[in-house]
């Protein structure tokens, strides 16, 4: 069993500890003692270094050992000396006891428990036991934690039998010991992971947004230089937009709406003048497509790539407008076919297309004047052009 330093001081930078066990011919090493968190209860671990050698991964056994992972192995020493990476550990000191403030914010304004937690590299999470948040409550709880940071409320650690531990949070499994993390007044929570000494050294919390998982509702929030880094590049972010709209910031929003909504206007526009030339241009193909020896006017439309669209069947209408008109589309890129037909043909196109496909291992049909479908390899198109504009 490791005896775990950061249980009773997060702040402790580096140690010295006996080497227990070396495994994996010194690549993994368990030391008597550490200060090295491992990854565990939604918290990640410390990285840093044991005796000059990185440290990439910690990790907690089955026997309750910490098991510290290592760059390259461990020469054979009997001592080891280690150094915790300490922003990095700051930073999750921050965003766990944030999260601790946060959630216990949540529950006293609105009743929601947080289920599980998640503190990823960019930004941490919290699912509460409820659909959905409105964004009137997420600004709320935000306001109302950072409050408490404002009061720099101290954050202390005691050892409790699970027993007789009282006014806890959330009820814990555990049985024996258990380790209390207490921010003064707001909360009491069972935890093993690393937190700051008082809530003003947690910073400021921002919370991002909320999104719905199993019925619950995820949190996003971060704490301290995350959150100014993520307001920072925020800022940046809506100052670049301001700059392309010659907008001043507040506006940017409203001015994205109505360039929106221009943009909208105009692709109908777009879409009812395409139409309408791919109605012309049908026409056009069709006055200048001689009919064969049977009567029939065919035409063969190639589409190197990109879907077979209204405007192809705009055009496909047009074409068989026409008296004994045959419009095949070709798209090599997804392999796929269109055929349209004329009533004075005979021909139904539904049928005809769906015969042809069924033989290449195609999918596809549609009505007597228009069917469409889809081929597995753009190899065997050319042999169903041939086989679709034969009359």
């Amino acid at each position: 069993m490791t005896e775990r330093l950061y249980y009773t001081d997060s702040y402790l930078t580096e140690f010295d500890a006996r080497v227990v066990e070396r495994l994996d011919g010194g690549a993994r090493i368990v030391l008597g003692r550490t200060a090295f968190y491992p990854a565990s209860g939604g918290q990640p671990h410390d990285t840093g270094v044991l005796n000059g050698i990185r440290v990439i991964a910690v990790e907690e056994d089955s026997a309750d050992r910490i098991v510290h992972v290592l760059e390259q192995p461990l020469p054979e020493s009997e001592q080891a000396r280690g150094a915790i990476d300490w922003p990095r550990r700051f930073d999750h000191m921050q965003q766990h006891t944030g999260q601790h403030l946060l959630s216990a914010v949540f529950e006293q304004l609105f009743g929601f428990t947080t289920v599980s937690f998640h503190m990823g590299a960019e930004a941490s999470t919290i699912d509460l036991d409820t659909p959905s948040v409105t964004p009137a409550q997420l600004a709320a709880a935000e306001r109302r934690a950072n409050e408490m940071v404002w009061q720099d409320l101290p954050v202390s650690i005691t050892f409790e039998d699970a027993a007789s531990a009282a006014g806890l949070r959330k009820e814990s499994a555990r049985e024996g010991t258990l380790r209390i993390i207490t921010i003064e007044g707001i909360d009491r929570s069972a935890c093993g992971g690393t937190h700051v000494r008082s809530t003003g050294q947690i910073g400021a919390i921002l919370v991002r947004k909320t999104e719905k998982i199993r019925g619950q509702s995820r949190v996003e929030f971060l704490c301290g230089s995350r959150a100014i880094a993520r307001a920072r590049a925020d800022f940046e972010a809506l100052d670049r937009a301001a700059r392309l709209f010659s907008a001043a910031l507040d506006d940017v929003p409203q001015t994205a709406a109505s360039l929106l909504e221009q943009a909208k206007q105009a692709e109908k526009t777009r879409r009812k003048l395409a139409l309408e030339l791919a109605q012309l241009r049908g026409r056009s193909l069709y006055e200048s497509c001689p009919p064969d020896a049977g009567g029939l006017r065919v035409h063969v439309e190639r589409i190197a790539s990109g879907a077979i669209d209204d405007e192809v069947r705009a055009l496909a209408q047009s074409f068989c407008s026409g008296s004994r008109g045959v419009f095949l589309a070709a798209c090599e890129n997804p392999p796929s076919v269109l055929l349209a037909t004329g009533a004075e043909t005979g021909i139904d196109a539904g049928a005809r297309l769906k015969a042809a496909l069924e033989k290449c291992g195609g999918r596809g049909g549609g009505s007597p004047r228009i069917a469409q479908g889809s081929l597995p390899s753009a190899e065997i198109l050319e042999a169903l052009v041939r086989a679709l504009s034969q009359r």
